[in-house]
């Protein structure tokens, strides 16, 4: 992986080790979109049941900004997959966690995880 190193102290008194950090800006920017993508999901869930209920009608606002904002995280994801070149199992786990109502929220702390290197590398698969 290209990147940088942090070093992080454990608790006894081995040494220090070092943990690399992913030096993406394609997966910073998916991380920067999932968060506001899921956001303005459950406000366009909101904006939906108050549009039935009471006389509130913002859901063409929100269809807007929730419109653009998953074409961002889709452009973003289609981008950090092809720079970290994820399996076929993360992938897919992103996108689906795009069109989840609470989805937008655990996709943003995954890939802050895999920012700071507390992923486990994705595996190459074995030469036969």
């Amino acid at each position: 992986m290209a990147g940088r190193l942090v070093r992080r102290f454990t608790s006894d008194l081995r040494p220090p080790y070092e943990v690399p950090i992913v030096n993406s800006s394609a997966v910073h920017r998916l991380r920067l979109v999932s968060g506001p993508e899921g956001l303005s999901f459950l406000l366009l869930l909101v904006c939906s049941v108050l549009k039935r209920t009471t006389s509130f009608d913002a859901v063409p606002v929100m269809g807007m900004v929730h419109g653009i904002l998953f074409i961002l995280y889709v452009v973003f994801w289609i981008m950090a997959w092809q720079t970290q070149k994820w399996d076929a199992r993360r992938g897919v786990l992103l996108f689906v966690l795009s069109v989840l109502p609470t989805g937008g929220f655990f996709a943003e702390r995954t890939l802050k995880k895999e920012e700071r290197g507390e992923l486990a590398p994705v595996r190459e698969p074995a030469a036969a």
